[in-house]
């Protein structure tokens, strides 16, 4: 069953409340006549907040925010079946050239916009990325700074007693080539296409589980992923959770942003799912594609 807005609820309710003080007060020809034209109103009123929407959402750009979009994309069709989103995983770059240029109705992007786009298009964010730094239990560093991470995963550091852990080799894991999650790691302490990795693994959890493994290892991944079997280290003394993922002192984060163009207005159904992926109901989705909601 379809969830009713409280606008629209507030409008039917309404509608029928007026229709039956008019029925009450004399039932005239008049008063029918207004009654049945307030129930035809609610009547549309309810119909619309059903979801009486369609065509396509053009949205494309970021890969890193496939998995947002897609638990976004499902639970818009719920509320708006009429609804098309379609996604095109180019890159922020060419997300937020697309919103520029018109060719799509939502650029998507990994980062912050820069100042000399914020001349032609808007930026909201709709969630934070937070990437955990994880390592075995049995390790004995539990604080980082970015720097050394930096050192550590280009192979400038090699050895964990250059960073407070015992002797041993340092055993790189990441993802594969492609994978949002590296990419927003590499991105962020500044080793893109330079670290030297012992393994380069295809998902979340097999890297979690090589580091769970492997007491010499050090991996990322996205904090809701994050169990018990391995632990987190705080990166320049900050722990990385919900709170300071949203605050802004946990440094291995960064938004994902919708796009939008500042001279054309959306279509209805763009701006529908602009305020379904903004709105408290989407909080849940965002946290189970792995990003953490700003808005609940």
């Amino acid at each position: 069953m379809k969830k009713i807005s409280r606008r629209s609820f507030l409008t039917v309710c309404g509608a029928a409340a007026a229709a039956a003080a008019l029925t009450a007060c004399g039932g005239s020809a008049s008063s029918a006549s207004t009654a049945a034209s307030a129930s035809a109103t609610a009547s549309s009123a309810a119909g619309q907040a059903a979801g009486t929407l369609s065509g396509n959402v053009a949205t494309g750009g970021s890969t890193s925010m496939k998995n947002v979009i897609a638990a976004l994309t499902e639970g818009f069709a719920e509320v708006e079946p009429g609804v098309t989103v379609s996604y095109d995983p180019t890159g922020s770059g060419a997300g937020i050239t697309g919103a520029t240029d018109k060719t799509l109705d939502i650029g998507l992007s990994s980062r912050a916009l820069k100042d000399d786009e914020k001349s032609a298009v808007d930026g909201t964010v709709v969630a934070l990325d937070g990437i955990a730094i994880i390592v075995n239990k049995d390790s004995k560093v539990a604080d980082l700074t970015v720097e050394q991470l930096k050192k550590m995963f280009t192979g400038e550091i090699t050895n964990w007693k250059d960073v407070g852990g015992d002797d041993g080799d340092i055993v790189l894991v990441g993802r594969e080539a492609g994978s949002g999650t590296r990419d927003g790691f590499e991105s962020i302490v500044d080793v893109k296409d330079s670290c030297k990795y012992a393994q380069e693994l295809t998902a979340t959890g097999a890297v979690i589980s090589a580091v769970e493994a492997n007491p010499l290892a050090i991996g990322y991944a996205s904090l809701s992923a994050v169990g018990d079997t391995v632990a987190m280290v705080t990166v320049e003394g900050v722990e990385c959770s919900e709170d300071t993922v949203k605050d802004g002192s946990y440094k291995i984060q960064r938004p994902f942003v919708f796009v939008t163009n500042k001279s054309a207005a959306l279509s209805e159904q763009a701006q529908a799912f602009v305020d379904f992926a903004t709105s408290k109901d989407a909080a849940d989705l965002i946290r189970t594609a792995g990003a953490v909601p700003v808005n609940e």
